[in-house]
């Protein structure tokens, strides 16, 4: 996707925060740029990994606001691929995940801050920024996830079969395990019945698995339900 110019006027003698919009739905990045588009320049939107790194790297934001699932691999992809960018450019996650794991994952991956889709736009607009002026920033349950993790002495090792997994590949897994139906894991991650079964399928063939019944057990050794 191509970098797109707000429409917005700057008002005099005020410089706006440049923002880059990063999600998979078309909908909500509207609704964003509708909520926000009055206090901060939107210079960009994308949709997956490669638009997202590419508008960034073209439009140099000041502020990217990152959804962690996306398709390409995921907000820590394009973590991963804009490292030579960061501090320059500063990444606050938005999502509709506040899984500790999501969190820690994008914050480990070089974001500043991370906020769930539940927040107001006007405390979105501040988030962005405090973010753009190098402060971080969280939704307030989250910041708790992120303080455990790198305040733990043992630091857990790296699971290479979690690894093999996409941030939205972890997340219908997480529910699986939790009991969901195909059905209600449609309905809460926005996706179709099929789409659900596709990450399912994807999920068993990554980690060597037969069934749903060893997922949950593999997923409850390493204490992700």
């Amino acid at each position: 996707m191509n970098a797109t110019e707000s429409s917005t006027e700057r008002p005099e003698g005020t410089a706006r925060t440049r923002v880059v919009l990063v999600d998979d739905h078309r909908m909500f990045r509207t609704g964003v740029r509708a909520e926000i588009g009055e206090a901060v320049e939107v210079v960009g939107e994308a949709d997956d990994v490669a638009s997202a790194v590419a508008v960034v790297t073209e439009t140099r934001p000041e502020v990217v606001l990152l959804d962690v699932h996306l398709p390409g691999g995921g907000g820590v992809e394009v973590l991963r691929q804009c490292a030579a960018l960061i501090p320059a450019v500063r990444f606050l996650a938005l999502s509709v995940s506040d899984a500790a794991e999501d969190v820690i994952g994008v914050i480990r991956g070089g974001a500043r801050g991370y906020v769930t889709k539940s927040i107001t736009g006007d405390e979105l607009i501040r988030a962005i920024g405090r973010v753009g002026e190098g402060d971080a920033v969280f939704s307030p349950r989250l910041a708790g996830f992120v303080l455990d993790a790198f305040a733990a002495t043992d630091v857990p090792p790296i699971d290479e079969d979690l690894d093999r997994l996409t941030q939205r590949e972890r997340e219908v897994l997480r529910l699986i395990a939790r009991g969901y139906a195909y059905k209600e894991i449609a309905r809460r991650l926005v996706i179709s019945v099929k789409t659900v079964e596709t990450h399912v399928s994807a999920v068993l063939r990554k980690l060597q698995l037969s069934n749903r019944h060893e997922l949950t057990r593999w997923a409850t050794d390493r204490r992700l339900v």
